[in-house]
């Protein structure tokens, strides 16, 4: 058997190498030249996959990548696993999934297997995808062809997290669309959920990320009500956990980051509005979750002013510019909202993360792109007067930062464990 895999980044990547462990010859689409021949070649770009690991299956032609889309007609499936990110009024951009569907359909063998794994909102993949792969094929969807939608369940930096065993939620276009799309995951994937239809699929990714966006809101509101009566949030978490039923822990942060929990709750909220219907404790914790940068800046801000200092003209080492610990992704990430805030207030600002040593060119933050790590020494880090962790890498050594820094500003409680001097850290 042999299927493509289109889109070769954090979800697209993993995926296509777990189906080539598992016997199936995969054909990595990309529209990037560039990690077409890295990938060919046998070098990985995401810091969690090893270069060894695409290496034995390039060498053994299970797996190989191309830029010419029109080679899916040598493949028995197509998995598309593109960005879905949002428009300036936060309204869906799903253009990456249509572009790509109009790039395939003149090429669409017959009978083929069609499976969307973008995070987008309930009728995507029946409605929007269908519509377009019908009409540049002339092939009529759960006659023709089979179409499918498969949510990715991705936790980049987990090493406990395997594609394989991730169970799989499967929705099909039609019952056979669905018994296709089963037999086909059922080769790479321990577990599999099937549900009754795309949208359910569709609608089960929105609400597991719309869970965690809801939840991290509610610790940060707390953090901040609770910071005003002098009350450690991140303790009153740590006791909460004690509870062995009805309690999950999800802790606060300086905003969110990643491509899915900043974006997702948005899909459904828009498509909600277009059956007359509100979704306000979405829009909120949004509104919460969006504000928390500038409550981390105001905070610096206090801290500073404790020295005598004011922000502007103040020297800010923002440290973590990946999302999430230990990963090289920093897409959404909240340090560049910070970032953006500290310049706007008259500070200079830097950063400081291993794992991103150069901030690569993006749409969003196109005027960072060159932007290099300073380095991790005592003279470095000395010359800021403010240091904020924003993200807490496990190399990045916080009894060096205390010994190094006289002003800390902890968004991860990540200095809880080290000794500290009084009014050196606060926390934000």
């Amino acid at each position: 058997m042999k299927i493509a895999v289109i889109g070769l980044g954090y979800v697209g990547l993993p995926l296509s190498l777990q189906f080539a462990r598992s016997g199936v010859e995969v054909l990595g689409l990309d529209i990037d030249p560039a990690k077409v021949a890295s990938l060919n070649q046998g070098r990985s770009y995401i810091k969690h996959i090893e270069s060894t690991a695409i290496t034995e299956l390039v060498q053994a032609g299970k797996f190989s990548a191309s830029t010419d889309f029109s080679r899916v007609t040598e493949t028995e499936a197509v998995l598309i696993c593109v960005p879905t990110p949002l428009k300036k009024n936060r309204e869906p951009d799903v253009s990456y999934i249509l572009e790509t569907g109009r790039a395939i359909a003149p090429h669409l063998p017959k009978g083929a297997l069609i499976v969307l794994e973008s995070t987008t909102y309930p009728g995507t993949t029946d409605d929007d995808l269908r519509a377009v792969l019908e009409a540049g094929s002339g092939f009529k969807a759960g006659t023709d062809f089979h179409l499918a939608y498969s949510p990715e369940r991705e936790d980049p930096g987990n090493a406990q997290s395997r594609v394989e065993s991730i169970p799989k939620v499967i929705g099909g276009h039609t019952p056979a669309c669905l018994e296709r799309a089963m037999a086909l995951y059922g080769r790479a994937v321990k577990t599999l959920v099937p549900v009754s239809s795309c949208r359910v699929a569709e609608a089960t990714k929105l609400l597991e990320n719309i869970f965690r966006s809801v939840n991290i809101a509610l610790v940060n509101e707390l953090k901040i009500v609770y910071s005003a009566m002098g009350i450690d949030i991140w303790e009153v978490i740590q006791a909460a956990s004690t509870k062995p039923f009805g309690f999950m822990p999800f802790y606060p942060g300086p905003g969110l980051g990643g491509h899915c929990i900043p974006i997702d709750p948005f899909y459904l909220a828009w498509k909600a509005r277009q059956f007359g219907q509100d979704t306000r404790f979405i829009e909120l914790a949004g509104e919460i979750n969006t504000a928390m940068p500038l409550h981390v800046v105001n905070r610096t801000a206090e801290a500073l002013n404790s020295q005598k200092r004011p922000l502007a003209g103040s020297r800010i080492l923002i440290i973590g510019l990946a999302y999430k610990p230990n990963v090289d992704d920093e897409r959404e990430s909240p340090s560049y909202a910070l970032m953006e805030i500290f310049k706007s207030r008259g500070a200079t600002v830097a950063y400081h993360d291993p794992h991103v040593p150069v901030i690569r060119p993006t749409r969003e933050h196109a005027h960072w792109a060159g932007t290099r790590s300073v380095e991790w020494n005592r003279r470095t880090v000395q010359i800021f007067d403010a240091a904020v962790i924003v993200t807490n890498h496990d190399t990045v050594s916080c009894q060096e930062l205390a010994d190094w820094s006289s002003c800390i500003v902890d968004t991860r409680n990540a200095m809880a464990r080290v000794a500290t001097r009084p009014g050196q850290v606060w926390k934000a």
